[in-house]
């Protein structure tokens, strides 16, 4: 898999960044989940895992074409926002070497796959309420 770097929310140690793939997907890099308060309330099947990322992440969707990378739909693949301004999104977890030895993945760090359309979705105004969740 080709990654093409979007861009990233950086401060010094955490890299949140978003990539676009030649899959018709996204590859969303975060930092791993371990608040069990957080994790109790997803239902997480095997081959997925969630990532944390500011919600302001998405707004490097720009430079793949988008008018606009602001998120209007809280919906999945992004299951949960946090008082903190971040967002819980999950996925498949990302294991093709070729798209990882593209990107610095730090131990504290994971990423997922998640199709363009999904994506896509979450900056489409919402025609009804959104069941997002808040942690």
């Amino acid at each position: 898999m080709k990654l093409r770097f979007l861009g990233k929310n950086s401060t010094p140690g955490d890299s949140p960044t978003l990539y676009a793939s030649d899959r018709d997907s996204y590859v969303v890099q975060g930092w791993k989940v371990y608040a069990n308060d957080l994790l109790m309330q997803l239902d997480v099947p095997e081959g997925q895992t969630v990532v944390e990322v500011p919600t302001e992440l998405f707004k490097h969707l720009t430079e793949d074409g988008q008018e606009s990378g602001e998120v209007k739909r809280f919906i999945a693949p992004i299951m949960l926002t946090t008082e903190q301004g971040t967002c819980i999104v999950q996925g498949p977890v990302m294991r093709d070497a070729e798209a990882l030895s593209q990107m610095r993945l730090p131990d504290y760090e994971d990423c997922i796959e998640v199709s363009r359309s999904s994506v896509m979705a979450l900056l489409e105004e919402s025609g009804g309420a959104d069941h997002q969740r808040p942690a």
